[in-house]
């Protein structure tokens, strides 16, 4: 199955359920290295990545993102592959 990559502008219908991409801490990335991943994966802006981060290193964990299932789990294997621990939890309504 080949995969698409979304980007920015691309529009999903929404009738999809709603998750949330949970960044876990790791030992290893550095500050920037999320930082950076979160700004070209997710679109954040610097400041909103960094207060990720930040929150990420603090508690142990961060919900850098809500939105459709198909969307988060394609920013959460990119996220895994630029070596961050990500994965996509569903909303209970």
């Amino acid at each position: 199955m080949k995969e698409k990559a979304l980007h920015k502008n691309d529009r999903l219908n929404s009738g999809g359920e709603n998750a949330s991409l949970i960044l876990y801490n790791d030992e290893v990335n550095t500050f920037q290295h999320v930082i950076k991943s979160l700004v070209e994966v997710c679109g954040h802006d610097e400041v909103q990545a960094e207060q990720c981060a930040l929150i990420v290193h603090f508690k142990g964990k961060c919900e850098v993102k809500s939105g459709p299932v198909e969307v988060l789990n394609a920013m959460s294997r990119s996220l895994n592959r630029k070596g961050l621990n990500s994965k996509v939890d569903l909303k209970v309504s």
